[in-house]
């Protein structure tokens, strides 16, 4: 068995083994442990959750006094002490929708969108990008001042817009790729803290 796949299948395993519903809440438990984004009364929205190991790390780490909300357009087993909104992020209403569910605003926001891979790399990267642009738009309308986000990014030739709208609005953006993130697959991760609003002054980006 190559490497990659046996990192692969102890993550499953891990994933199993300890009731988290994907490998990749590994992922967010090793960038919340490395950064400190998400802490304890947190409230936390999670974009594209489905099927919800993103929200059971965030749970774990805001507590019972943290509150955290979900969207997806797919739906969502229950998750005690959570809520989830089933909306496509691409509704133009979406953004109306979750202020009228939950008319708050948050610590953190987190993304870990990816479209239905067509194997077409350049459309699969257009759309992913496309999507997190959609999300660091809605962070930027519900974050406190002072908040935290993580988004997914697909790395190519339009993942530095990304990056470079991320560093119009947050003091610090730290690029990171998970050790449960397959080495060959193309993601990577942008951590970004202190959410200073949307004026265009120039913030410092780390790599």
């Amino acid at each position: 068995m190559k490497i990659e796949s046996a990192l692969r299948d102890q993550y499953r395993k891990l994933a199993k083994d300890q009731g988290y519903r994907s490998r990749s809440s590994y992922k967010l438990l090793e960038l919340v442990k490395k950064y400190n984004v998400v802490k304890i009364n947190d409230s936390i929205l999670d974009i594209g959750c489905a099927p919800g190991g993103w929200l059971q790390v965030s749970k774990k780490y805001c507590g019972l006094n943290g509150k955290v909300v979900g969207i997806d357009k797919s739906p969502v087993r229950p998750i005690a002490g959570i809520s989830v909104i089933q909306v496509d992020i691409e509704d133009p209403n979406v953004l109306q929708i979750i202020k009228q569910r939950f008319p708050i605003s948050y610590d953190v926001v987190l993304s870990d969108l990816s479209p239905n891979v067509s194997g077409i790399w350049h459309y699969d990267h257009e759309r992913q990008i496309s999507l997190t642009l959609l999300a660091l738009d809605i962070s930027t309308k519900v974050l406190k001042v002072g908040g935290n986000a993580i988004f997914k990014i697909f790395e190519g030739e339009f993942s530095g817009n990304v990056k470079q709208e991320a560093c119009r609005i947050f003091k610090k953006v730290t690029t990171n790729k998970p050790k449960a993130s397959r080495q060959k697959s193309s993601e990577f991760y942008l951590v970004c803290s202190s959410f200073c609003g949307t004026d265009n002054s120039p913030r410092y980006c780390k790599n």
